[in-house]
């Protein structure tokens, strides 16, 4: 055993000069992670962030530029928008969160189904709510109010809604477990989060990797906030409908 004392003071000088020198080395070669509950940040792939999170690396945010894409005339062939709202089966006065709500594409849709009801329309985006407004201005809708979200924070008040929806955004989210949280707490005793994600299972839709999630992947991730799967519906033509469920704790 190498003991300190029978080591020459410039014998020793050096040696310690060489283990601080191997820190930064021995500190690279170790996982870096972010802030948060288990993220390790790697080299990241062309359509990612370079962050993982259950060994999911996190695909890059659309940015407001490419608004015209949420609102092309294919989509309702592609996704079957209103199939997708009448599958969520709503109360006419249910208070719905569409998270990552862009352009407002479903919280128009969604909020003509809520007599009673409103749509809390949540985007990081600024420029994505002002492009909500003006096509809820546009159309007259009144029962939509867009919600100016964080990165790692969806700012939705506690036990306030019924569903929380997300679709095509989940993957996209640079905090999961942050956002994830703030839904579950925003979600009344028994509440429902839905998300909606492209089949990574399957090789033959034509999106990029990143952008599709499978269903082990969303039920784990959900899991990992205290949501209970109830049902995965795929009844749209390429995206799984995953529903799950907030815990009733009165019961």
């Amino acid at each position: 055993m190498l003991s300190f004392s029978v080591l020459p003071w410039s014998r020793l000088c050096r040696w310690l000069l060489v283990c601080v020198a191997l820190v930064p080395l021995i500190a690279c070669s170790a996982p870096v992670l972010d802030q948060g509950i288990g993220y390790q940040m790697v080299s990241p792939s062309p359509d990612g962030i370079g962050k993982v999170y259950m060994g999911r690396e996190i695909a890059q945010t659309m940015g407001h530029q490419g608004a015209a894409w949420l609102d092309r005339p294919s989509r309702t062939l592609q996704e079957r928008p209103i199939a997708a709202i009448q599958g969520l089966d709503l109360a006419p006065d249910a208070v719905v969160a569409d998270i990552g709500a862009g352009t407002g594409y479903f919280a128009t849709r969604i909020a003509r189904r809520l007599p009673e009801g409103r749509v809390l329309a949540v985007d990081i985006q600024p420029e994505m709510l002002a492009l909500m407004q003006q096509e809820l201005d546009n159309q007259g809708i009144t029962n939509v109010e867009p919600v100016l979200g964080q990165i790692d924070d969806p700012n939705l008040p506690p036990n306030s809604i019924d569903l929380a929806l997300m679709v095509d955004a989940y993957h996209e989210f640079a905090y999961p477990y942050e956002i994830m949280q703030g839904i579950v707490q925003a979600l009344k005793p028994g509440g429902r989060v839905v998300l909606a994600e492209y089949r990574a299972e399957n090789p033959l839709i034509m999106i990029k990797r990143l952008h599709k999630m499978s269903q082990a992947q969303v039920k784990a991730e959900m899991a990992a906030v205290g949501l209970e799967w109830l049902k995965t519906e795929n009844f749209l033509p390429q995206q799984h409908l995953l529903f799950f469920q907030k815990p009733d704790a009165t019961k």
